[in-house]
C-alpha cells in the first residue's frame, strides 16, 4: 500500500475534517475514495441511470436537423 504526504491550507483541511466526521470514515479512506472517483474511466451508476430521464429532451435527429449535410471526406 502506498503512502502519500499532502499539505493542505487551513480552510481546505477544515472542510475535509468536517466531511470525514460526518461520513464516519478516516481521512485516508476519504482521500482514496476521492482519487478513485476523479480517476474513474466509467460513468457512475447514478449518472447512467439518468439516460432517458427527460422525456421532452430532443432526439439526436432533432438536434442535428438544422445543421445541413456533412462535407465529403477525402479518400486516404
Amino acid at each position: 500500500m502506498g503512502q502519500v504526504t499532502i499539505y493542505l491550507d487551513a480552510e481546505t483541511e477544515k472542510k475535509m475534517i468536517n466531511i470525514v466526521k460526518k461520513s464516519g470514515i478516516s481521512k485516508s479512506k476519504w482521500i482514496a475514495a476521492l482519487i478513485r472517483e476523479k480517476t474513474a474511466d466509467t460513468w457512475p451508476d447514478h449518472i447512467i441511470e439518468l439516460a432517458g430521464a427527460w422525456k421532452d429532451f430532443p432526439t439526436v435527429e432533432d438536434i442535428r436537423s438544422g445543421m445541413g449535410d456533412d462535407a465529403r471526406r477525402e479518400p486516404l
